[in-house]
């Protein structure tokens, strides 16, 4: 998993990378031959995806030199954490499956849970069989952890 995020975030990165110093500067260039750059519509667009390209290249770096810090060996192998893949029934016997991954992968369409979300909260350092309570704002939701597998598991 961790092996799968660096990949994706240095594509991302390299992607970025083209645009910002390939497509963008052509982009602010003809902009720019287009006249009084305080009503230009399109110059103001670009420099302002300039910019957006720019933080979000620096958050993405950051984000890859936090994984490769990431010290695997210190994730458990019984218990819910990091990348973790949970089975869970829920009160009414509903069963979902959710993988905790860092706040920026979240995507629950998918089934991935952040870490930081309340549910992800909950379940960090929990363990097969455990019972499981998460205020949520429309209520407590009741869950009991029927699978477990880790990040050493797949």
């Amino acid at each position: 998993m961790k092996a799968e995020l660096v990949k994706r975030f240095e594509d991302e990165i390299s992607q970025l990378k083209r645009e910002l110093n390939n497509e963008l500067p052509k982009e602010i260039k003809r902009a720019r031959e287009l006249g009084d750059l305080r009503e230009n519509a399109e110059y103001q667009a670009a420099k302002e995806r300039q910019s957006f390209v720019q933080a979000r290249l620096a958050m993405l770096h950051k984000r890859v030199a936090e994984l490769s810090l990431m010290n695997l060996d210190r994730i458990p192998n019984d218990k819910v954490a990091f990348g973790s893949k949970v089975h869970l029934r829920e009160a009414g016997g509903v069963k979902v499956v959710y993988q905790l991954v860092m706040p920026e992968d979240a995507d629950p369409e998918k089934g991935w849970i952040s870490t930081a979300s309340p549910i992800g909260r909950a379940l960090v350092g929990k363990e097969e069989g455990d019972e499981v309570e998460v205020p949520t704002p429309n209520g407590t939701r009741e869950f009991e952890l029927v699978k477990l597998v880790t990040i050493h598991g797949e």
